[in-house]
């Protein structure tokens, strides 16, 4: 006798919408969201169009925030280093989440930082936004430091912006150097940047001799 077919199992709300934007980051990943349509995300789901508006009845536009903020929140995780050890493998473990995330989404991340997207919104601005706030955030705590002063804050976001760029020329340049490399050079920077704030101002000076002081 041939084996019976496994049971079929009606998905929940949850996670029918998780299956959707699965399907939808998969593919924002690789394209640009003007080349996705809703027909694309219910073939690659296996559902129907109508279902996929059942669940995201603003359609694209809809589909394509909600995947932006799933995206998003992965983003945030990958400064949430444990706050134990030396600062820079701490940053490292970091960026290799970081960069990490930005190979595997590719062409979407490219199209979400350098914007100019038909479906782009003040929305989706401010969902960028807020995973450049966080990865400050979890900066600061790595670094012991409860209020940053103005000089040690630009520094930090202009370290934030760098990264950014590098990132987006990484994936032009077919992800070359290779991945450690372009981390090891990052925290470099990082390094660099403070020290150079360090000369100006008081606060960033103590971080250097402090936290950054231990540099394994």
């Amino acid at each position: 006798m041939s084996p019976a077919a496994p049971a079929y199992r009606r998905l929940s709300v949850e996670e029918r919408r998780s299956q959707l934007l699965d399907a939808a980051l998969s593919l924002f990943a690789h394209r640009v969201p003007e080349d996705v349509s809703l027909d694309d995300v219910a073939e690659a789901a296996g559902v129907s169009r109508p279902l996929v508006y059942r669940y995201f009845p603003g359609g694209k536009q809809q589909l394509y925030e909600a995947a932006l903020r799933s995206a998003a929140e992965e983003l945030r995780h990958c400064f949430g280093e444990p706050q134990e050890g030396p600062l820079l493998p701490r940053l490292a473990r970091a960026l290799d989440r970081y960069l990490t995330f930005v190979a595997r989404h590719d062409a979407g991340f490219s199209a979400l930082l350098q914007g100019g997207s038909v479906v782009e919104t003040s929305r989706t601005t401010a969902i960028v936004d807020g995973v450049r706030r966080a990865a400050a955030e979890h900066i600061y705590r790595h670094l012991g430091v409860d209020g940053p002063g103005p000089r040690l804050r630009m520094t930090v976001r202009m370290w934030i912006t760098a990264v950014e760029a590098a990132s987006l020329i990484w994936l032009d340049e077919d992800q070359q150097p290779p991945a450690d490399e372009l981390r090891d050079w990052l925290v470099d920077q990082f390094v660099a940047a403070l020290t150079v704030t360090a000369a100006r101002d008081a606060q960033t000076a103590g971080l250097v001799r402090g936290a950054l002081a231990a540099r394994t």
